[in-house]
């Protein structure tokens, strides 16, 4: 192994003890600095000696190769946060990746599905199966709540409070939230557990998760990305707009367009800052003026 490995493997590994990064996120560093890594040696260089020139030679290589802003932006700040480390532990002299910055992106603005695709997409949902009422269940979860994958995967039975009406969910941080349990949904979810539904998968009583795959055991990200896919093939929309991230963006862009205070869809999204719930109000516009003028008869005069 050599010096410049070893001082990525102890960033990696100090990220992981000392910062609790996500394995998912160590991976993310790992490709980012691994490609540095290889651009260096392919210069004969060292990715330890490279300096603030070589670093923006190599943004500007990444964005020559075809890499959107938003993945070079990403790398910057992996190889910002290994050159400081470095810095800090007396690795190198210098942190070369001080000064360099990403370049500008515009703001991506989340895509929802239109109200009639979301209708025809749930509508489709036969009742006819186990499968079935767990499929609708969970469609109908997604969006009437607006919770992330992670969230509705990690659900369980002792979570749900039909008295009340409401959901406890536990996101990022494990920080937990009530969401509401609307009528459809209620029904959806009543279905599931009653006879025929959830009772139907093997050892259900074993398991406390919601969300059931058909081996019994709880229901992956993976396996949710599925039924998506599935259901979505069925009812004849375009799989390609489809993802459980999608419902969640659908679920805020339109109860904004229908005059939901924008601080009720923050604490539903389970969002820490206004601002990142602020990006929907700019989709809900946007939406509104693209019916306005598909209705509106002098819209286009």
């Amino acid at each position: 192994m050599t010096s410049t490995d070893r001082a990525l493997e102890t960033y990696l590994q100090w990220l992981a003890v000392e910062k609790g990064r996500s394995r998912a996120t160590l991976e993310a560093y790992r490709r980012d600095l691994t490609r540095l890594i290889e651009w260096s040696h392919a210069r004969g260089d060292r990715a330890t000696s490279l300096s603030e020139v070589d670093l923006e030679a190599y943004c500007n290589d990444l964005r020559r190769q075809g890499l959107a802003e938003s993945s070079v932006s990403r790398s910057i700040a992996s190889l910002r946060g290994w050159f400081g480390f470095m810095t800090a532990e007396g690795l190198i002299d210098v942190d070369p990746s001080a000064r360099l910055r990403s370049g500008r992106r515009g703001r991506s603005l989340p895509k929802p599905l239109s109200e009639e695709d979301v209708s025809t997409l749930l509508d489709s949902v036969p009742r006819e199966t186990p499968a079935d009422l767990r499929d609708r269940a969970l469609l109908e979860l997604l969006y009437g709540t607006g919770a992330r994958v992670s969230e509705v995967v990690g659900i369980s039975l002792a979570d749900l409070d039909f008295d009340e009406e409401l959901i406890l969910v536990t996101g990022k941080g494990s920080k937990q939230r009530l969401v509401p349990m609307g009528s459809v949904l209620h029904a959806a979810l009543r279905d599931y557990l009653g006879p025929g539904g959830r009772s139907s998968f093997p050892q259900p009583r074993r398991e406390q998760h919601l969300f059931l795959n058909a081996r019994g055991g709880p229901l992956s990200r993976q396996g949710v990305d599925l039924i998506i896919d599935k259901r979505a093939l069925d009812a004849g929309v375009d799989r390609a707009k489809v993802s459980a991230h999608v419902f969640r963006h659908s679920c805020a862009t339109h109860m904004l367009a229908h005059g939901a205070d924008i601080r009720v869809v923050q604490e539903l999204l389970g969002h820490a800052s206004i601002s990142t719930t602020q990006v929907y109000t700019a989709v809900a516009v946007t939406s509104l003026k693209r019916e306005y003028k598909n209705a509106h008869p002098r819209a286009n005069d």
